[in-house]
């Protein structure tokens, strides 16, 4: 067995008077006590020099650390503190021309932490991501795919945002629209009046901006939340990697090279000729990637008509269901449970996966788990969508 770590030394002990006294072999000695042999004669050998006093734990503080920081330069760091208040950076130019060997800007941030003359910064919460969208493009509306084009100016000087909508299947570009901020309310009523015309996808997939996402838990945001009140799963693109939104992107340089090279000269002629644009991109220019078939042969609109009021969230029979307060908490065994502001008066659902641990659900949108040893809701690191 190993040394048991309340009575260490007292089985140390033990077995230098089973090693000098046993019948068993020094080998089968310390396999019993779970342990090396080079670590037995250690033990045996610190006991007969220094008697019990040598079986006692010692300091593990190496004897010597060659990365620490030399006292004249610690002390001259403070002096330099004391005198200018600088920071490390401008610190480190001034001992470059006084010291051969120049400790490092992080060295030299933590000579100033360790005596308390800089406030340590609170690390900002980030936000993980739920890892690479689905490949779910089979059918037409199966997944809408969105973002907002670059900005650029038109003639008279005016920023223009162009929204872009479109369906992953079939290329059909459903909306085209210049604003000239972006805005989660407009982008809501243009999804809005998008859902009325031609029904509501299963996805949306979109990079992770405003207004499509935002550093709240599960990288919700209102627009989002709106979705997957109408059953639309939101689908992000993991940052950095625009080739999993690349049919998009792909669209996104044609219509700049047809409508913004060079701008028109206002906002007004501007989305005229971006509407000029999604009628010869659906209806008229052949697709290489649909085997030269254009968008709108391939497009129908979706089954799922825009509700007028949308069904409530549910979820499992096995799932507990709470309410989200006004206080963005929810009650959780007698607890209150920071959530998010944008759930407010909204379900959650909590699904036990392990002795304690719960899985929070908004939706088929997997936030978070539920720890009730601290009664927090961590970041979710991959992605699990209800089945």
């Amino acid at each position: 067995m190993p040394w048991k770590t309340g009575t260490m030394t007292t089985e140390r002990a033990r077995f230098v008077l089973e090693a000098e006294r046993s019948f068993l072999s020094f080998s089968e000695l310390c396999r019993r006590y779970g342990i090396s042999r080079p670590t037995g004669h250690k033990w045996v050998e610190r006991c007969q020099e220094e008697g019990l006093a040598g079986l006692e734990d010692r300091s593990h503080r190496p004897h010597s650390c060659p990365h620490l920081t030399p006292e004249p330069v610690v002390q001259r760091i403070l002096e330099i503190r004391g005198r200018h208040r600088w920071g490390a950076p401008k610190i480190q130019r001034i001992l470059r021309d006084e010291f051969e060997a120049l400790p490092s800007i992080d060295a030299i941030h933590r000579v100033l932490v360790q005596h308390h003359l800089v406030t340590p910064r609170k690390p900002r919460r980030r936000r993980t991501h739920p890892g690479p969208p689905t490949d779910s493009m089979e059918a037409p509306n199966t997944t809408w795919t969105t973002d907002f084009k670059g900005e650029f100016r038109t003639g008279d000087g005016t920023l223009c945002y162009p929204l872009t909508v479109q369906d992953a299947h079939s290329r059909f570009l459903l909306e085209c629209r210049g604003f000239e901020r972006i805005d989660s309310q407009l982008t809501r009523r243009r999804f809005e009046h998008l859902f009325r015309e031609y029904g509501l996808p299963d996805r949306i997939r979109s990079d992770n901006g405003t207004p499509f996402a935002s550093n709240a838990l599960g990288r919700l945001s209102r627009l989002s939340v709106w979705w997957i009140t109408l059953g639309i799963i939101p689908e992000l693109i993991e940052p950095g990697k625009p080739q999993q939104n690349g049919r998009h992107e792909r669209m996104h340089r044609t219509l700049k090279e047809d409508t913004a090279l060079p701008p028109q000269s206002t906002l007004r002629t501007q989305q005229r000729a971006f509407d000029s644009f999604r009628k010869t991109f659906n209806f008229e220019r052949p697709h290489q990637a649909l085997q030269q078939e254009r968008p709108a042969s391939l497009y129908v609109p979706s089954l799922r008509p825009f509700p007028r009021n949308p069904d409530p969230v549910s979820y499992p029979p096995h799932f507990e269901v709470r309410q989200v307060s006004n206080d963005s908490t929810l009650r959780w065994r007698n607890q209150k449970v920071f959530v998010s502001h944008l759930l407010r008066c909204k379900p959650v659902g909590l699904e036990e996966v392990g002795h304690g641990v719960w899985s929070v659900f908004f939706g088929p949108v997997h936030l978070g788990w539920l720890d009730e040893a601290d009664y927090r809701i961590m970041d979710v690191q991959g992605s699990k969508r209800l089945r």
